[in-house]
């Protein structure tokens, strides 16, 4: 029976695109890659042997013999390495399961996707081998899928109408892209919502504008810090307080408030940019018409700037400078929102500035005008002195139009900082204002309800706030777990977890509360309507039990993921310092981890190097210690745990303990007789626990055996409770075995409704996850 070798070039469609190749004598995988003259794959490619996946380590010493399959299938391309770079624990191991996987249901999958079994006898190999690889490697990439489902891999968000912009692409943050720091005009991007302590390069709320009082040039830049209400601990100038520069004036205006350090509706036209004004004896003519403001807005004053850049003067014989003067008019026509004009020119002024100076000279001047559309135009009145003695040149600098009205920013906190230019100020640390503030919040209180806004740094009520504001979900109270988040706010304010977070690139809603939640060790859930947060912490109290008699028979299914040589022994956790206001990194692992394959995780939000370090300390815990997958059906049962909940789960299959139902109650002395016959340890103390009609599990209960009797034991403490022992309805349910046996601890990770059955999932849980988070 001959080998061969499949070239699967489409997995989605594995039939199309693909090459079989026989084998006609033994060779090893990376042998007959060189006699095909393939050094190196140009896509990302797998290489399935007999259905398993097998390392280039090894294509060198693994042989293609009769009846061996060996199918080389590209994988599908993606958008980005993800998680810069580094690797998800939890992907990791899970991948290697997916492998595992494949060999057990690939030659099914293979038969039912038609692939036919006689392409394989064509080339003299067995009828199910080709079946088997080919499915084998079409699971592995749907495997992949799913766990991109599951474990999502970084991807470009959303942008939504809450937390981002319809229709235009995230641009780069300027708070966490150091290349993109800076004071921008980000038009069409979120308004940025920044929650807890963190530093904040402000947007531009309006476009700056310029004016010269005295010669001296100010600039008024208008910047937003974020939406809501905000405590300013400090102003910088790259890393200067601001206090350093006496030339710059700040004030801080809240939602609402109105701005007094300068007019901010101001609009500057590009088309102004320094022409020389001449008059009619020099060959010149009115410099313009230029349009000062655009269309459907009213201008109240129209602004003009004149430069002499030679300065303005006459060298004397003496050597000194004798007063030369200048003359020229400004006019102003009424136009419509079309440009033409509806009214005649009027002049907005005469003007004649004198000066002895060879240096520059810079003069800005207002005028006040009905309110409406204006294009203006101006010319020189003098004769220009051409002497080389002579500075004489007058140029246009600048023409803007003083809007009506007042704007309204909304629900926004501004900053407005007035500059007058100095040798202190250059036009780049002109725009590297930065903040630090932090977020004011409404918090809530089981007896008082909600307080007025106050600063926080609380992980709870900046995911309120993002499910309540009119940029998050818009949400009533009643759709929000509060109760639950006021007891997750005292564990997170006790163990000194914050969220000091930006968002200011677009992304859903949804997005963003998980990315709150995370910073917490917590996920949010949508049950019931209601939005709720997990937080992954130590559970004692099952609240369900689980067993044969209440598992569906042939339902039971256990994933034991077995970690490889890539599996990863350490996590490093990317943070933004506080300190430094830069991205940093710290790595965690286990007292016993070499570290030598860190994963790399960035956790949004965090700012703190020691939550940095809990965060990925519980991680490289998860990652070693919950490695099981298990799954059943039940009946409505299934019904009763919801995500993240500890249930017990006892089962013959992998010894989790024995399982039945109580037959008999005897109280007076306490003798209980159930269905099965139980094993007893010898030497050892056992235990049994009982389901109550609601589900949840009683006891465990210290119980002996009793000589001669298989299948009834005394219980050694009180129950508490009467089983039921009818027929009236379901008998109570028990789990027995010795210690800890007597069922096996797993976390709820999906209820999944299946006609008239539920299907949980669940991973198994290990108290040493939560052990090495407390030692920390």
């Amino acid at each position: 029976m001959l080998a061969a070798v499949t070239m699967v070039r489409n997995p989605f469609c594995p039939d199309r695109d693909r090459e079989v190749c026989p084998v006609l004598a033994p060779v090893t995988v990376r042998g007959w890659l060189d006699d095909q003259g393939i050094v190196e794959f140009d896509r990302p490619t797998i290489c399935l042997y007999n259905g398993k996946s097998v390392l280039r380590a090894d294509w060198s010493s693994t042989v293609i013999s009769d009846g061996d399959v060996v199918a080389f299938v590209t994988l599908p391309q993606g958008g980005g390495g993800g998680g810069g770079g580094g690797k998800n624990p939890l992907r990791t191991v899970l991948s290697i399961a997916v492998m595992v996987a494949s060999f057990a249901l690939g030659g099914p999958l293979g038969a039912a996707m038609g692939i036919s079994a006689n392409a394989g006898a064509a080339l003299g190999i067995g009828a199910g081998v080709l079946q088997q690889a080919i499915g084998g490697a079409i699971i592995s990439l749907a495997g992949m899928a799913l766990i991109n489902a599951v474990v999502p891999a970084p991807k470009p968000s959303v942008p939504s109408l809450s937390f981002g912009s319809v229709g235009a692409p995230p641009a780069p943050s300027p708070t966490y892209s150091l290349s993109a720091q800076g004071n921008e005009a980000r038009l069409g991007q979120p308004i940025p919502v920044l929650y807890g302590r963190h530093l904040i390069y402000p947007d531009l709320a309006t476009q700056p504008y310029q004016e010269f009082v005295g010669n001296e040039q100010y600039l008024f830049q208008l910047h937003v810090i974020g939406q809501g209400e905000y405590d300013l601990e400090q102003v910088r100038i790259e890393d200067t307080p601001i206090a350093s520069f006496e030339e710059v004036e700040t004030e801080v205006v809240g939602p609402g408030g109105i701005i007094t350090l300068f007019e901010t509706d101001v609009v500057t036209a590009p088309e102004v940019a320094g022409q020389e004004l001449r008059s009619t004896g020099d060959g010149g003519d009115w410099i313009g018409p230029f349009t000062a403001n655009p269309a459907e807005t009213a201008a109240g004053h129209i602004g003009i700037d004149v430069v002499f850049a030679r300065g303005l003067y006459f060298a004397n014989d003496g050597g000194g400078l004798d007063t030369r003067s200048a003359q020229w008019e400004v006019q102003a026509r009424a136009i419509d929102d079309d440009g033409l004009a509806v009214g005649d020119w009027v002049m907005l002024g005469t003007e004649s500035y004198s000066a002895a100076t060879n240096s520059a000279l810079r003069l800005s001047y207002k005028y006040a005008v009905a309110p409406g559309r204006y294009e203006v135009r101006m010319i020189r009145l003098d004769t220009i002195d051409t002497s080389s003695r002579a500075g004489h040149e007058l140029r246009w600098g600048a023409l803007r139009a003083y809007l009506e009205g007042t704007p309204k920013f909304g629900n926004v906190t501004l900053l407005a900082v007035k500059m007058r230019a100095t040798d202190n100020l250059s036009q780049r640390s002109s725009r590297m204002i930065n903040c630090v503030v932090t977020r004011r919040l409404q918090v809530w209180d089981p007896v008082s309800g909600w307080s007025a806004p106050q600063p926080t740094r609380s992980i709870a009520w900046a995911f309120a706030d993002a499910g309540r504001a009119s940029y998050g979900a818009g949400l009533s109270d009643g759709r929000i777990d509060l109760l639950a988040l006021h007891a997750l706010d005292q564990i997170w304010t006790g163990r000194g977890d914050n969220f000091d977070g930006v968002f200011d690139s677009a992304m859903t809603v949804w997005e963003a509360l998980t990315r709150i939640a995370r910073c917490g060790r917590a996920v949010p859930v949508l049950q019931g309507g209601i939005v709720r947060l997990f937080r992954d912490a130590a559970q004692t109290l099952p609240v369900a039990m689980f067993g044969p008699r209440n598992i569906a028979k042939g339902s039971f299914k256990i994933q034991y993921i077995m970690p490889g040589e890539d599996t990863a022994d350490a996590v490093t956790v990317e943070f933004f310092n506080a300190r430094t206001w830069k991205p940093d990194e710290i790595t965690a692992s286990l007292p016993d981890s070499a570290a030598e394959k860190p994963a790399k995780v960035i956790l949004f939000g965090c700012t703190d190097e020691s939550q940095a370090a809990r965060e990925g300390l519980y991680m490289a815990a998860d990652n070693r210690y919950r490695r099981k997958l298990v799954s059943w059906r039940t009946e409505l049962d299934g019904l009763i745990p919801t995500y993240g909940d500890l249930v017990a789960v006892t089962h013959d299959m992998p010894r989790w303990g024995q399982g039945g139902e109580v037959v008999a109650w005897d109280e007076a002395q306490d003798l209980l007789t159930i269905s099965e016959q139980l094993e007893w340890a010898e030497g050892q103390e056992h235990y049994i626990a009982l389901r109550r009609r609601d589900g949840s599990p009683a006891g465990p209960f210290r119980v002996e055996a009793i000589e001669g009797q298989d299948r009834t034991l005394r219980v050694l403490d009180p129950l508490g409770f009467v089983p039921y022992t009818g027929t009236a309805e379901e008998r109570s349910h028990f789990a027995f075995g010795p210690g800890e046996a007597w069922s096996a601890k797993a976390r709820v990770i999906a209820v999944r409704p299946r006609g008239e059955q539920v299907e949980i999932t669940a991973v198994g849980e290990d108290v040493r996850v939560h052990e090495a988070d407390l030692a920390a």
